[in-house]
């Protein structure tokens, strides 16, 4: 996919309105928090079209059927979310647009077969990365000030909820439809997966200075704890439901930590 530019501007504007006034920050804060939703904006929406590449996969296997509205329904979820982090950026003073570099096609895994190249993404989307989402965005919303703010963390994190949910109940459907050839690459995917979950996690929280108290509250997290909070819901979350799953998923996080 080619790089673009996102503007949510208009749509930003109308939703700023609801948000009404927000604590006062210095320049810093300011910076600080609009950087952070301008970052969220651009993550959601552009995770509409993971999920929107999960549509013509499950459309392959008809056990996943039953699941298709929920997969629709993502879709859409994303891109409302977009909207809703352009309104916070808009009502911080920031303009609600982007440019977005060039991005990855999904993996169409065109090496294995339907359910398989199916279960693949469903995995590392909704098993490990939107898990990796209800942990972090849950923690932020306990700690913003503003009524408003903790509404808007609080609708995107019930999605994100039913985001990976779809992922946990599609994935243990599926499995045992794999042969034993299938199951045994599932390590060596998890691998794959694992490693760049870390990527793009630790991408979006570099080393820094913990922000200020009313940073924090205007939704800015702390690299730190939220470095910490994703590794503890990874050990502690999603290898377990793994493994719960008949899934190697502590070997694979070993082996995705080089150890």
């Amino acid at each position: 996919m080619g790089a673009f530019r996102l503007d949510l501007r208009d749509a930003a504007a109308e939703g700023a309105k609801a948000l009404g006034t927000l604590p006062p920050l210095t320049a810093t804060e300011r910076e600080a928090a609009i950087a952070t939703w301008r970052g969220r904006m651009v993550n959601e929406t552009i995770s509409s079209r993971v999920f929107a590449a999960l549509l013509p996969q499950a459309l392959l296997v008809p056990e996943a059927t039953p699941f298709l509205p929920q997969i629709a329904d993502a879709i859409a979820d994303e891109l409302r979310h977009g909207r809703q982090c352009a309104a916070v950026v808009a009502a911080l003073g920031g303009d609600a647009e982007a440019e977005i570099a060039a991005l990855p096609e999904v993996p169409r895994h065109e090496d294995a077969g339907p359910v398989e190249a199916l279960l693949r993404n469903l995995l590392s989307v909704s098993c490990l990365s939107e898990t990796v989402a209800v942990a972090l965005i849950g923690a932020e919303r306990l700690r913003a000030g503003p009524d408003a703010l903790q509404k808007t963390l609080g609708t995107i994190l019930a999605d994100e909820v039913q985001h990976a949910r779809l992922g946990w109940e599609l994935v243990a459907v599926l499995l045992p439809l794999l042969d034993d050839a299938a199951r045994g690459r599932m390590e060596d995917w998890l691998v794959v997966a694992f490693r760049h979950l870390v990527a793009h996690e630790l991408a979006h929280l570099p080393e820094g200075p913990a922000p200020t108290e009313a940073a924090v509250a205007v939704g800015v997290c702390d690299p730190s704890e939220a470095r910490s909070l994703f590794f503890a819901t990874v050990q502690d979350v999603i290898v377990p439901r793994l493994e719960q799953l008949g899934l190697p998923g502590a070997a694979a996080w070993s082996r995705a930590q080089g150890a």
